[in-house]
């Protein structure tokens, strides 16, 4: 009887959790070009996306602006860059540069 309930409690226990870049879903990027760097450690970088229109099915461009963190203030106007998603750094700020992909 012992050894059946010593058993049961090793099949219950639960291995360690995996660390967070194993169980975290890949965050989501952006390509595009940065139209503003005016602010300190900030810029706005606006994407294109083309996608079909849904009733007509013309291709139509759609332009977001996304506020992204720029630690080292690399990136100016006019370059194109590549942002991750990221936690909210402030009221408008979710996204952070990864690099910046042409001058």
């Amino acid at each position: 009887m012992p050894e059946q309930a010593s058993q049961d409690r090793q099949s219950t226990v639960q291995p360690p959790p995996l660390p967070a870049k194993y169980t975290r879903a890949a965050r989501k990027t952006r390509v595009g070009e940065v139209i503003s760097d005016q602010m300190n450690k900030t810029i706005v970088v606006r994407t294109i996306t083309r996608v079909p229109h849904p009733k007509f099915g013309k291709i139509v461009k759609q332009i977001r602006r996304f506020y992204a963190h720029d630690e080292e203030n690399k990136a100016k106007t006019g370059d194109t860059v590549r942002i991750m998603e990221t936690r909210p750094l402030s009221k408008l700020k979710r996204w952070r540069l990864m690099e910046v992909l042409q001058k």
